[in-house]
């Protein structure tokens, strides 16, 4: 069991101690924005409870919509086949009646429990909530693009170096470089051929993690002349009159190539790191958190825990698991902010108020 923090967690007043009158009032923070914490806002939603989501990536979606958007999913319920994004777009327009606030680009950084029982938070933005629970929904941490760490890369990003792609159609005609050997870079190198102007797949070595069946795609089209492929390291980047001009690429033998490019797509994968979450008190094993399986509360009444972030017998990391596992916690949260209230079990089907709270007719 991880020791307690009574600097990050603690009801003693301190000078450090955040101000609630400052602070968002709001039933529960959703810690993660993907498949999981938006479930999670329903869940609490069909119970009357509000929820803030905080999460450190820009978009919502997590890795759903950071790393595969476009692969199928077979395993949601009455769903033959789903794409990643249409499944966050599911879960966008499901919520939609309880109105969740979303504060992205952002990260918890502090957490601490007041006299009352309930939660003071503060994000890396400044942002500050008054909580009378946390959900815990980040999978595997605060996932962070691993980022091109070359010369000169930081003053191209989001300019000419992206870590995903919002929009496809505006890399059409362009000379693109693609780094990276998994799936998302094979799969975007394969979707994007044909719209750009030339493609370059950059990766460090001639083995790819990729699905054979991307790969073989990708060198058929290599041998036909169609696409580009090094293997190497990037060490720089290079203007040309003052506007972005491609990468300095090292090969295997150590000599320097300029590969001129408009747009580079980095998909080097996601860096999970817990950051303070590790310092918070909570019972963790290895990265993972304890939790009870009754409503998914971990060893710090009034925080819960859900997804691939949780640990208990027989555990699977798996979306449906992580709806479930929302589902129970959400009486849990009401349970632990209503405690006089009576846990009544209603049903979407014929409920007129869990209709209502829906916002469609009987």
């Amino acid at each position: 069991m991880c020791r307690r923090d009574t600097r990050r967690l603690s009801s003693a007043p301190s000078e450090q101690e955040m101000n609630a009158e400052t602070a968002l009032t709001t039933d529960v923070v959703i810690i993660g924005a993907g498949p999981s914490g938006l479930f999670q806002v329903f869940e609490l939603g069909l119970l009357d409870i509000h929820a803030h989501v905080v999460d450190s990536l820009r978009q919502v979606g997590g890795q759903c919509s950071e790393l595969y958007p476009d692969k199928p999913i077979y395993d949601i319920p009455a769903l033959p086949v789903c794409g990643a994004q249409e499944l966050i777009d599911r879960l966008l327009q499901q919520i939609r009646p309880f109105q969740p606030e979303f504060h992205l680009a952002q990260t918890v950084t502090r957490l601490q429990k007041t006299p009352a029982g309930r939660f003071l938070l503060e994000t890396s933005n400044g942002t500050r909530f008054d909580a009378g629970a946390v959900v815990l929904a980040t999978g595997l941490g605060a996932f962070q693009p691993r980022r091109l760490r070359a010369l000169g890369a930081e003053n191209w990003e989001d300019r000419a170096i992206h870590y995903r792609v919002r929009d496809p159609d505006a890399l059409a005609g362009k000379r693109l470089i693609i780094l990276g050997g998994g799936d998302s870079a094979l799969d975007w190198t394969l979707a994007l051929h044909g719209k750009a102007a030339r493609i370059t797949l950059v990766h460090r070595r001639p083995e790819y993690r990729a699905q054979p069946a991307s790969v073989k795609c990708m060198k058929d089209l290599v041998n036909g002349g169609k696409l580009e492929e090094f293997h190497g390291h990037v060490r720089s980047v290079f203007e040309i009159d003052g506007r972005f001009g491609g990468l300095e690429i090292v090969d295997p033998e150590g000599s320097n190539h300029h590969v001129e490019a408009d747009a580079v797509l980095v998909f080097w994968g996601l860096s999970p790191n817990l950051g303070p979450i590790a310092e918070w008190g909570l019972d963790l094993d290895k990265r993972q958190i304890r939790v009870d399986t009754e409503k998914f509360q971990t060893n710090i009444p009034g925080i819960f825990a859900i997804g691939d972030i949780v640990t208990y017998p027989g555990k699977k990391k798996l979306i449906l698991s992580g709806f479930h596992e929302a589902a129970l916690a959400a009486f849990g949260v009401q349970q632990h902010i209503h405690p006089e209230q009576k846990v009544r079990l209603q049903y979407t089907t014929t409920s007129p108020l869990i209709h209502q709270r829906l916002g469609v007719a009987d």
